[in-house]
């Protein structure tokens, strides 16, 4: 998987070094949702193989005969749109101990074989892998429907694999960890990520102001480059692993204020089904502008948590981050991973419910309107 030799090698201490950075905001992704109601509901002994929910509650007289006294006798809350009934379920509640698993990747619908590997790609019957591939909003049922949102992209990962378990295993499921494409084992450890609940993200390097001085690695976005050759650099940024439900910038601050070098490279993420995350370091970034003319469901990163890499910044940094998220809904934030941003980020969302926030993968705040990206220096 690790090309380039020596440059890839200078890009990945980049990267560690460096690394920091409509659908009105309602989760809309397909995943499969493992519960065991159906084994709270006992199944008459005399049944040769267990009956479905519905028809084992039947056939108990316990008088569940409709969705919702399902819920309840699972524990499972779906909270619907206008209280509609099924297939409309926009927030899903479910008991800590239930989980979450993501659909499996690839799925072969929504993947394109290349000269480089897999590439994602829109499925005959229009599914997406933004939405096939997302993380569902995952609440508890003693927070409000209206509970303020706070999604965090960690990103960086697959480079350091101490750092990548630590993320993958130690952060709750419902943050979304951005994959580098450069690390040796990133097929197996974004799978390793998606198992433990985790939406992944590709992080693609891309041409800063400092370019070649400060260099990415190999196959970053050049402003040089033809429309041509960084759509065949994008390709094989796109099949180093699978899964993902977006494509976030690396860098690029250089890149991302050229529209002629930008709107290619947008468009072909827009037509391969995926969203976007402008990581909100470069206030010269014509993503916002470009991406509704493409239709691409994109949003941008509000605050930045680890800016300065320290146990007190950062929590300063997190403190803001929900009032943000009180003031306006919902708020955003990235972070490297980095032992510090882990660990502070880990101790931050354990009481969380408690002070009756939801934590948000970050394709549930995608397309939910601007978010002015602001460091985090107290």
């Amino acid at each position: 998987m690790l090309a380039g030799g020596a440059i890839a090698v200078g890009a990945i201490a980049v990267m560690v070094a460096r690394t920091s950075a409509p659908y009105g905001g309602e989760p809309y992704a397909v995943a499969v949702i493992n519960t065991i109601a159906a084994a709270q509901i006992p199944t008459p002994a005399a049944s040769p193989t267990p009956a479905p929910a519905f028809a084992a509650a039947s056939a108990n007289g316990s008088g569940i005969s409709s969705g919702e006294q399902i819920d309840a006798a699972s524990g499972v809350k779906v909270t619907r749109a206008g209280g509609a009934g099924a297939p409309n379920a926009m927030i899903i509640q479910v008991p800590e101990a239930l989980g979450v698993q993501l659909t499996p990747a690839p799925d072969r619908r929504l993947a394109e074989k290349s000269r480089y590997g897999l590439l994602p790609r829109v499925g005959a019957d229009g599914t997406r892998p933004a939405e096939f591939y997302a993380r569902p909003v995952m609440t508890s049922a003693r927070l409000k429907a209206s509970a303020p949102r706070i999604a965090i992209l960690v990103s960086g990962a697959g480079l350091s694999p101490e750092s990548t378990s630590s993320a993958i295993h130690t952060l709750p499921g419902s943050i979304s960890l951005a994959f580098a494409p450069y690390g040796a084992n990133v097929e197996r450890e974004a799978a390793e990520a998606r198992e433990a609940g985790h939406e992944t993200f590709l992080q693609a390097p891309m041409e800063p102001i400092g370019y070649p001085a400060d260099n990415p690695g190999v196959h970053t976005l050049l402003t040089s480059a033809s429309a041509a050759e960084n759509i065949d650099h994008l390709h094989w940024l796109m099949s180093r692993f699978t899964g993902y439900v977006g494509v976030t910038n690396f860098l690029g601050a250089k890149f991302t204020a050229s529209s002629d070098a930008l709107a290619p490279v947008l468009s072909e993420i827009a037509s391969r089904g995926l969203s976007y995350v402008d990581d909100g370091t470069s206030p010269r970034s014509l993503v916002r502008d470009l991406a509704g003319g493409l239709k691409l469901p994109e949003t941008g990163v509000d605050i930045v948590l680890d800016a300065t890499q320290t146990p007190q910044a950062i929590s300063a940094a997190l403190a803001r981050l929900e009032s943000l998220a009180r003031t306006n809904g919902a708020a955003l934030a990235t972070a490297a991973a980095l032992p510090v941003s882990i660990e502070q980020i880990a101790r931050w969302s354990q009481s969380l419910e408690a002070r009756g926030i939801v934590l948000a993968p970050v394709s549930a705040l995608v397309a939910r309107g601007p978010g002015p990206a602001a460091r985090a220096d107290p």
